[in-house]
């Protein structure tokens, strides 16, 4: 008020010091004082079978209106993509039965240190289904990274690279059977991967 009225009697910083000095700042009232919040989590991979993100992406069909459904899990570190299934709906069923054929596929349960596979806050992949699955081999789910603006950013910039892609079918996928084929066909030469990092971080 006094600074609109043209009157100065010292910066922000000056009145924080004196206000310090007479105890002024400390928590006064009956609300709870705030407490300081600990930093969040992050997990860093510095090998392969360390650190797994998944979800899932829609594929156009070449009926208006329908869609396929892409789930995909890629390991952080290698970029491999470590399972994929193409669906015709979206099930927690189906995200589970893909939990299930990675981890036999990767060999998780011979490990000592199980993974950790990171998924944002979608119904699908935090289902009680796909829950109870991930403990069967003992991965770690982990969801959502509030502090960034993109919480599953390495599988989703996998999904824009395919996409943009010029063997990716602008006027959609005939049927299942095609999806499944353009699927396996990019996921096993390696064309929708992008070279390995010497660490990575989620």
């Amino acid at each position: 008020m006094l600074a609109d009225e043209g009157v100065y009697l010292a910066s922000e910083s000056s009145f924080g010091r004196v206000l310090r000095a007479h105890g002024q700042t400390r928590h006064r009232g009956r609300a709870t004082a705030p407490r300081q919040s600990h930093p969040p989590t992050t997990h860093v991979a510095t090998g392969p079978r360390q650190l797994w993100c998944w979800d899932m992406t829609y594929l156009p069909a070449e009926v208006a209106g329908r869609w396929l459904y892409l789930y995909l899990i890629l390991d952080v570190y290698s970029r491999k993509i470590v399972g994929f299934e193409v669906h015709d709906r979206e099930d927690a069923s189906h995200a589970a039965h893909l939990v299930k054929r990675t981890a036999l596929a990767e060999g998780i349960h011979a490990m000592e240190a199980k993974p950790v596979l990171h998924g944002d806050n979608g119904a699908t992949l935090k289902a009680t289904t796909v829950l109870t699955m991930l403990h069967w081999p003992g991965v770690k789910p982990w969801y959502s990274r509030p502090r960034v603006s993109d919480d599953n950013a390495f599988v989703e910039c996998l999904f824009r690279t395919a996409k943009y892609r010029p063997g990716f079918p602008s006027k959609g996928f005939g049927d299942l059977a095609a999806a499944r084929t353009w699927a396996a066909r990019n996921s096993s030469t390696g064309t929708t991967m992008s070279t390995a990092t010497a660490a990575s971080a989620m």
